[in-house]
């Protein structure tokens, strides 16, 4: 599939295990690695941190492999759930970057392209998780309160 802002058809990935058992070097319980998903989540870190830090750590290579549910469900269901999907959040961040650094060099042109870019990006998201529900119906993208959002 093309991209949408750059010229790249590219599907370079790293392949899921085929198979959905845990694998036999994964000591821990599905009780357990709930309980290191929420420790965790209450930490302040994100579901994709989560899981990268569950692979790194204990070798958990797949969450939902283990536990029967993917992290984001395990987290709604203890009521950890970021209220904003990791995805618009991150774009949203990266908005609030290029603002700040365009405050500083006025003249940049090309990052005021790609502010356009991303913003545009949050839009189309936005409206695709109020669809959804992810999001509430009368959620907007302003960019004046974004860095409060962020922070």
């Amino acid at each position: 599939m093309g991209r949408m802002y750059t010229p790249g058809k590219g599907i370079s990935r790293s392949s899921r295990p085929f198979r959905r058992t845990p694998p036999s070097w994964v000591k821990m319980t599905p009780k357990d690695v709930a309980e290191h998903v929420c420790k965790y989540a209450r930490k302040g870190l994100r579901p994709s941190e989560i899981g990268v830090l569950l692979r790194d750590q204990y070798g958990v290579g797949v969450v939902s492999n283990v536990t029967g549910t993917k992290v984001l469900r395990i987290l709604r269901a203890n009521g950890l759930a970021p209220s904003v999907p990791e995805d618009l959040y991150m774009l949203i961040k990266k908005a609030v970057a290029i603002r700040k650094h365009l405050e500083k060099f006025r003249k940049d042109k090309d990052s005021k392209y790609r502010l356009i870019l991303t913003e545009s990006r949050i839009h189309r998201l936005a409206r695709y998780y109020k669809t959804s529900g992810a999001i509430a119906p009368n959620w907007k993208f302003d960019s004046s309160s974004a860095s409060a959002m962020i922070a």
